[in-house]
């Protein structure tokens, strides 16, 4: 009895101690649990108030970008580099929020930003995602540090962002459209250079295939079919990027202000109002304001004269201009279906007159600006040609017109190399326009009229860079693509057109706005070959007066350790 009394006392006292145990074990656990929760508490404050605190920091880099972009399109690297002093002093502003933290550059200074410049301005490889361009350029870091105030943790969050500014020469790119690019051959075709678009493409070859041994970009997006805009339907051959294609870029845009459209980049191959500075931004890009020489052919008269680099002070006699322009040219554009009284221009009897020129200017005439200004008649319409242009002035030679540019037989093309990619002889050429059109060796004035059987081309090669208008397909109408950038009028069943340089479409037409497509008497397509010019990507062989193309590019966007410059 007393055995079995002890063992229930027994237990009893396990049980107690048992309770205790499992009780203290438990308070340890909560302990632990209640710590552990207040340390992750902590945590995640801190972590929130570091995340803050870099939000902030990203913000301060975000606000020195974008006005060292700002300022670089309306001015110049040189602008941007004096500016320096005044970007550390760009911290974030607007409300309340940024009242709450406390920026450092990371040198011991208080409210100021680290902004420094790591390459100077030189012509070098582009940061690009896609390699293979190459321009003037220089490469800033921006680096921000940030605390938020009054709070329990000392939680400091450091950003550096690196960004280069650029200036691309647009003959860098094979084709560079400013509008929609389409490019839909019927034939294969290889591209060598790199593309951009600043809008969307739309390569739809038809039962074709179309290879691009460059990169291929674009501002919006790539679509291997036809646009909303094109009404005809094809069999899709093939795409084949050999360097790879991007999309969602930043434009790359003339630095003529904030508005880029079409309608004010066109004003590039105008001639300006006379209120017009020739330092504003639109005036430093115009061709006119750009050229050596300017001849401006009215109903009555010839003015030939200097450009803006004297005042337009020199003027030209009409004894040596008659020399190498007609003024009686004429004959049948089918495509427009309108008769072109143009300016003609003989390559050959301008370079014999080329050293009184110099001498008369001052300087080389490598920019030649020309207008046909006369009033015509109901079926007529002005442009310019150029003939006997197979070899052009060692200097170089820049063609540019508001008018639509005709381009007759082998252009900057030397005998042993037509048909071929060797431009190791062709000098610095380019052909600005309102819309470009090839007119064979074999082209006859009095055929121009006649049916396309009786336009019979012949093989032709082009070296230059070109900058025209298209028009945009719409209302029923192909624009033709990039294919037909340039424009023929005969048929080239048989022939091929040899075309190497870079091919820029910056604007729609505004003269020469008859749609592609419209009549199957216009043309036969020849066997197209085009390539780029490699001389481009040396600058001191880019054609006279190339305009370059601004854009910011960021490189790198990097979390580091407080206080670091590195």
């Amino acid at each position: 009895m007393k055995t079995r009394l002890h063992h229930r006392r027994c237990s009893a006292g396990l049980s107690v101690l048992t309770v205790a145990f499992l009780a203290g074990a438990s308070l340890l656990v909560l302990a632990a649990v209640l710590s552990w929760s207040a340390s992750n508490t902590r945590f995640a404050r801190r972590q929130n108030q570091y995340l803050g605190s870099l939000t902030a920091a990203e913000a301060a880099t975000e606000k020195v970008i974008a006005r060292i972009s700002r300022d670089f399109l309306a001015t110049s690297e040189t602008d941007v580099y004096n500016n320096l002093s005044a970007y550390r002093l760009l911290l974030p502003t607007g409300d309340s929020t940024w009242d709450r933290f406390e920026f450092s550059d990371a040198q011991g200074h208080v409210n100021q930003l680290y902004v420094e410049r790591l390459m100077t301005w030189s012509y070098t490889p582009l940061q690009t995602r896609l390699p293979g361009l190459s321009g003037n350029a220089a490469t800033y870091r921006i680096i921000a540090n940030a605390r938020e105030l009054n709070t329990p943790y000392n939680s400091v969050a450091a950003l550096r962002q690196d960004a280069q500014i650029a200036s691309i020469p647009i003959f860098q790119y094979q084709m560079f459209y400013a509008l929609d690019l389409e490019f839909c051959p019927g034939a294969n075709m290889t591209i060598t250079g790199p593309v951009h678009c600043n809008a969307s493409i739309y390569f739809e070859p038809n039962g074709a295939n179309l290879t691009f041994q460059g990169p291929v970009t674009a501002s919006r997006q790539i679509v291997h079919g036809n646009s909303p805009n094109d009404p005809v339907v094809r069999t899709f051959g093939s795409v084949t990027y050999n360097a790879g294609r991007d999309t969602r870029l930043n434009t790359l845009n003339l630095p003529i202000g904030t508005n880029n459209n079409s309608s004010v980049v066109h004003k590039i191959i105008e001639i300006p109002p006379a209120a017009e500075s020739t330092n504003s931004l639109v005036g430093v890009q115009r061709y006119y304001n750009k050229a050596d020489m300017i001849v401006l052919v009215s109903n009555n008269t010839v003015v030939a004269k200097s450009g803006a680099y004297n005042g337009f002070s020199v003027t030209i006699p009409w004894t040596n201009v008659n020399l190498f322009l007609n003024t009686n040219a004429a004959f049948f554009d089918k495509r427009a279906n309108l008769t072109v009284k143009a300016t003609e221009i003989n390559i050959g009897d301008f370079i014999n007159q080329y050293s009184t020129l110099t001498t008369l200017l001052g300087r080389n005439p490598k920019i030649l600006y020309v207008a046909d200004l006369r009033t015509q008649s109901a079926g007529t319409i002005s442009g310019v040609r150029l003939i006997n242009g197979q070899t052009l002035p060692s200097a170089g030679l820049t063609l540019a017109t508001l008018n639509p540019l005709y381009v007759k037989g082998h252009y900057n093309a030397p005998s042993g190399s037509l048909g071929t990619t060797n431009t190791s002889g062709t000098v610095p050429a380019s052909l600005v326009a309102d819309a470009i059109n090839i007119l064979s060796g074999n082209w006859n004035d009095s055929d121009s009229t006649s049916d396309l059987d009786d336009r019979q081309a012949s093989s032709t090669t082009v070296n230059a860079a070109i900058i025209a208008g298209i028009v945009p397909s719409g209302s029923g109408y192909y624009s033709g693509g990039l294919e037909n950038f340039c424009r023929f009028l005969e048929k080239w069943t048989g022939y091929t057109f040899t075309f190497n340089g870079s091919m820029v479409a910056l604007f729609p037409s505004q003269i020469a706005t008859a749609p592609w497509g419209a009549s199957s008497e216009v043309y036969n397509p020849p066997t197209r070959k085009y390539s780029l010019d490699w001389n481009f990507k040396n600058p001191a062989k880019l054609p006279p007066g190339t305009p370059e193309l601004k854009t910011l590019i960021r490189s790198q966007w990097v979390m580091i350790q407080p206080n670091a410059i590195q």
